[in-house]
């Protein structure tokens, strides 16, 4: 029994950056490459809780570093990185719902993502006024 060969060649999907071709999939990877930021933060974080633990010279130590104007440039960075990564994920928040109603009204993808991001924005100034009021 013989078989039959395909003379047609397999199907190799290009990966030589096919998605900058494309702004929506540009937009996609800029969303995701921020997330690099968000877990740098959360690196530098977790530094400081662990000079926390390692006593008071640690932990004086390490907000000192924080003071240093490298420190000051890679900390905007990671705000400007934050807030784009905030205002994508909150544009893509209403795509991946399901449809929600009120009074059996589907609600535009504009409320969900104002709501979102008003939310944010208000639980953000009342943890900044709980920390500042903590300081004093």
């Amino acid at each position: 029994m013989s078989k039959a060969v395909s003379k047609r060649r397999p199907y190799v999907r290009p990966t030589d950056g096919w998605w900058k071709k494309n702004p929506y999939f540009v937009k996609y990877m800029l969303h995701e490459g921020t997330a690099f930021f968000v877990a740098a933060y959360a690196a530098v974080l977790l530094v400081g809780v662990v000079c926390l633990s390692q006593g008071e010279a640690a932990w004086n130590g390490w907000v000192e570093a924080l003071k240093s104007p490298l420190s000051v440039v890679f900390h905007l960075a990671i705000l400007v990185a934050m807030l784009y990564h905030t205002w994508t994920w909150f544009k893509i928040m209403p795509i991946t719902l399901p449809p929600m109603k009120v009074s059996g009204k589907r609600v535009s993808a504009t409320a969900i993502t104002t709501t979102g991001l008003v939310a944010a924005a208000l639980a953000s100034l009342i943890l900044l006024l709980l920390a500042w009021g903590m300081g004093r």
